[in-house]
């Protein structure tokens, strides 16, 4: 495979300014189920490569599921490149790479038959089902895959990579008197198929929270000071920040090339962000990325201030910046973008304790539901407790917070001792119609973080 890529190479590089090919080879496994039905079980082997081409500044891209075409798709590339170039090509300049990277693996998930997971997550789902008459209906949602990842260009890098990921959400929705809840289990990891094995006590605790919850109150509406928990916390700067860091959204908005100049202040000096690639286990973990730049650590805010972002070298070139290992794919069918990888807030010096301790009164906002995110956000969290006196109170559920991305960094005044990783089953999506690219894997981290009058909607 590295052969014929580097002789498609040397053939046509000198007809364009810069050409990449990319070629996956590629197995996955999927399952689902809804209740006690099995909607969609697969298991699916496929090879496609793709080739992208420069020009004078313009850009050609095209994928082929023959590797007999190789050559003629980098052609036609290079021909799309040559119409569209009007200017000059500006890509940031990376070392040239010449690498063999085998997957850190733990326990494989090709090692496991597709019967097996299923006998699995049918135990998993009959757990839930059985758990309770108000357990109305559960949700599983489990991929697993193994790429083999060949990438070469016309500057010289030629690198073969492997990959393995693994997610899965077990979700268990309760319902009484025409109100429904939901409470739900997930794991992710990009070396560990047993992280599947083993998750009876949490998938009781996620039933008994959907339970608990129908008997809940709703919070009241207003602004508090919130604690949240990793899990929340992740998210949120994973959609809220995250995203506004992927750096071709703000070479193309001038506005929030201003707002998100290097050296803003965003928080206090006790605010710390980064994205990395070389987490270990993570499902945001690579080595190189989909343009062939290593993956290592990105900071993005040090005490308090912007300090980088996240890019191709595209967006590198263009913002002459330096490129960050963040040109990622969902497969061979899109070219990279700008995409994270493991989005986290760095620890702090504060214990829980001291986080709630003085509180009259507040919420303890716990796991994500998801969101919106722009620079103002909104997101559901999963339920949350009340915090009276200091103390931790009475369930509340239909937590959503909602703000200013920047005004609620900079109303981060703790930030917790108690960093997790946050290894979650679904994954990342970006783009808009034929372009939109999901499930990407991505991994989060955080401690608690506490944040000053943030709005709290319920009822």
């Amino acid at each position: 495979m590295k052969d014929q890529i580097e002789e498609t190479l040397s053939c046509l590089k000198s007809l364009c300014d810069y050409l990449e090919i990319r070629v996956e080879d590629f197995e996955k496994t999927q399952i689902s189920m809804r209740g006690p039905k099995v909607e969609m079980l697969q298991e699916a082997f496929e090879l496609g490569g793709c080739a992208r081409a420069y020009h004078k500044g313009g850009v050609g891209f095209v994928s082929f599921n023959n590797l007999d075409d190789m050559e003629v798709c980098a052609r036609e590339a290079i021909d799309q490149a040559k119409i569209a170039g009007r200017s000059r090509t500006e890509l940031a300049e990376v070392p040239v790479i010449r690498d063999d990277v085998d997957a850190d693996i733990i326990h494989d998930c090709r090692s496991v038959s597709l019967s097996k997971k299923l006998d699995i997550l049918k135990a998993y789902n009959e757990q839930i089902l059985s758990y309770h008459p108000n357990i109305v209906t559960s949700g599983v949602r489990y991929s697993d895959g193994f790429k083999i990842l060949y990438f070469g260009n016309s500057e010289g890098t030629l690198i073969r990579q492997e990959r393995m990921d693994v997610g899965c959400n077990l979700s268990a929705r309760s319902a009484r008197n025409g109100m429904t809840q939901m409470a739900y289990t997930s794991v992710g990891s990009s070396n560990d198929f047993h992280v599947l094995l083993g998750l009876e006590n949490r998938i009781s605790e996620s039933c008994r929270i959907a339970l608990e919850l129908l008997d809940a109150p709703n919070v009241k509406a207003g602004k508090y000071i919130t604690v949240c928990d990793p899990h929340l916390s992740g998210t949120f700067i994973h959609e809220a920040f995250g995203h506004s860091s992927e750096a071709e959204k703000v070479y193309e908005n001038k506005r929030l090339l201003e707002m998100m100049a290097i050296g803003t202040k965003f928080g206090q000096p006790i605010l710390n962000v980064y994205d990395a690639g070389n987490t270990r286990g993570s499902r945001g973990y690579i080595t190189y990325d989909e343009e062939g730049v290593r993956a290592g650590k990105t900071d993005l805010i040090t005490e308090g201030k912007l300090v980088g972002r996240l890019h191709t070298r595209e967006t590198a070139g263009k913002l002459k910046e330096s490129p960050t290992g963040n040109g990622r794919a969902v497969d061979y069918r899109f070219p990279p973008v700008p995409r994270m990888r493991n989005t986290c807030i760095a620890p702090g010096n504060s214990s829980f304790e001291e986080m709630i301790d003085g509180i009259k009164l507040g919420v303890y906002a716990i796991d994500a539901f998801g969101g919106q995110s722009e620079e103002m956000f909104t997101f559901t969290a999963g339920r949350g407790y009340m915090i009276r006196n200091g103390k931790l109170a009475e369930m509340v559920k239909n937590v959503t917070l909602s703000g200013n991305l920047f005004t609620t960094l900079n109303n981060i005044d703790m930030i917790g001792n108690d960093f997790h990783q946050i290894e979650s089953g679904g994954g990342c999506g970006k783009g808009d119609g034929r372009t939109f690219q999901f499930p990407l894997p991505v991994g989060e981290g955080s401690p608690h973080i506490r944040i000053r009058d943030i709005v709290i909607g319920g009822q």
